[in-house]
């Protein structure tokens, strides 16, 4: 069985005779910088895009965060902006209740005009990396946590971002106050929104926590024994959340560091790795799991910072790495430890897995789980050893030991382009071009004259 197969024509139909109610379907894709793209329609021409497909110029593919044609892919002018074919995700086709009680949405998935899969679309990389899996008879069992910030719809006096008023009182949160109950009465409304809408889509959505500033949430997606249904999963619910926040008088951001001076939004990712049976290969009464779960380990360690360009796409997600701030800043693991990169959570034997804790909430789940799970691969074919867990401070072990991850992003994207592991397990050429397009955002944010510049050197040069 394929990893990720067509959608059925069926499947559209079927839909449409329980929801005579539909006028309209966003058909939405996601290239390389995580971004939704796509295209509204009636619904009446939804059929013909599950019979044979919906053309989209190649170069969506590689556009910037900004949705800015990046030239030097080579996908622009030299390629004449030719078409690709994008066919609907199985599974993905749910009313989208934020839109409106008319308007539905699908996800799509980018093949080339002969049928075969697109090797720059981040659902095929992931699926490149999954069919090494199956080969070997495992399969990647994954759940997604993502934070996120609510914040007001107006700017402050000076342009700044301000955290969202409660619903409930009309003040604005002071404090961390993590785990507050109270925090999370305050988005009551939205929570119960999100939640209704999750229901709707058939998202595995769980419980809210407030994390470890104002107006920061977390919520988790239940595991699966599918990584790519997981990150199609992960993709469908921050745009349900971006979605859903307006109607509740505010707006929410998985950028990765909003404030220089509260916490970063992270993006952690659970894995374990099951036969074929679905027995839980990772099972071990030891603290720190199987031999097998070792080896992943091991693997995600010494490719951590081959990764990071994916892991951290953005020039403000290397804001997020900072020294007891719960963002990791070096390839350390440890047991029922959150100062580590990658965490060995407390439980009973047969839930051992690891919590991969570095990516953050800005990046492209699809691309991050393809990476983490390469890494892991990678881990377990040659047995790599990750060496003794940390105890206790992971910061402190990180200073002693002196060594870090790539801390800023052009390092991270040098790195990415010379990983050889990389390359073999994500595809050269998606390599290539992710790191066309990284560097040409990189030109294009470096350029920008920003207030920081005026505020530090306009009098002072």
């Amino acid at each position: 069985m394929p990893v990720n197969p067509v959608a059925d024509p069926e499947e559209c139909r079927a839909f449409m005779a329980a929801h005579p109610e539909m006028r309209f379907v966003e058909v939405v894709f996601t290239g390389m910088t995580g971004v939704p793209r796509g295209k509204r329609l009636r619904i009446e021409e939804l059929p013909a895009v599950y019979d044979y497909g919906r053309f989209l110029p190649g170069s969506v593919l590689v556009v910037d965060t900004q949705g800015a044609d990046c030239e030097a892919t080579g996908l622009v002018w030299e390629d004449g902006d030719a078409d690709r074919r994008a066919r609907p995700v199985p599974g993905t086709l749910t009313p989208a209740p934020w839109l409106g009680p008319d308007v539905a949405q699908v996800m799509l998935s980018m093949y080339e005009l002969d049928g075969s899969p697109n090797d720059l679309d981040p659902r095929h990389v992931l699926r490149r990396v999954l069919d090494r899996y199956a080969a070997d008879g495992l399969t990647p069992v994954a759940a997604c946590e993502l934070e996120f910030y609510l914040v007001d719809l107006q700017r402050g006096p000076g342009g700044e971002v301000l955290p969202a008023r409660s619903i409930r009182t009309g003040r604005r949160p002071e404090g961390i106050q993590v785990y507050g109950l109270p925090e999370l009465e305050d988005h009551a409304p939205f929570l119960r929104e999100l939640w209704d809408t999750a229901d709707i889509m058939g998202l595995p959505l769980e419980g809210a926590i407030s994390e470890f500033a104002p107006a920061q949430l977390e919520l988790t997606l239940h595991h699966k024994p599918d990584a790519l249904a997981a990150a199609d999963d992960a993709v469908r619910y921050k745009r349900a959340v971006k979605g859903i926040a307006p109607r509740h008088g505010c707006e929410a951001t998985f950028m990765a560091k909003p404030w220089a001076d509260r916490a970063g939004s992270g993006f952690h990712v659970h894995v374990s790795f099951a036969d074929a049976s679905g027995a839980n290969l990772c099972a071990d009464p030891r603290p720190e799991g199987s031999d097998m779960l070792r080896h992943a380990i091991g693997g995600m360690k010494a490719l951590m910072g081959d990764c990071m360009a994916i892991l951290a796409p953005n020039a403000n997600s290397y804001r997020r790495f900072r020294a007891n701030s719960y963002a990791p800043v070096a390839p350390t693991w440890g047991v029922n430890n959150r100062t580590v990169s990658l965490r060995v959570p407390a439980g009973p034997p047969a839930t051992r897995h690891v919590e991969h804790r570095v990516a953050g909430a800005d990046a492209n789940p699809h691309l991050v789980l393809a990476a983490l799970l390469a890494a892991a691969h990678h881990g377990l074919t040659r047995r790599i050893d990750p060496g003794p867990a940390v105890e206790g401070d992971g910061y402190a072990a990180a200073a002693r030991d002196g060594v870090k991850l790539p801390t800023d992003w052009v390092s991270a994207v040098d790195r990415l382009e010379a990983s050889s592991v990389l390359r073999e397990y994500l595809g050269t050429r998606f390599v290539d071009m992710y790191v066309a397009v990284k560097r040409t955002e990189q030109d294009r944010f470096g350029a920008a004259v920003t207030a920081l510049d005026y505020d530090w050197y306009l009098g002072n040069a």
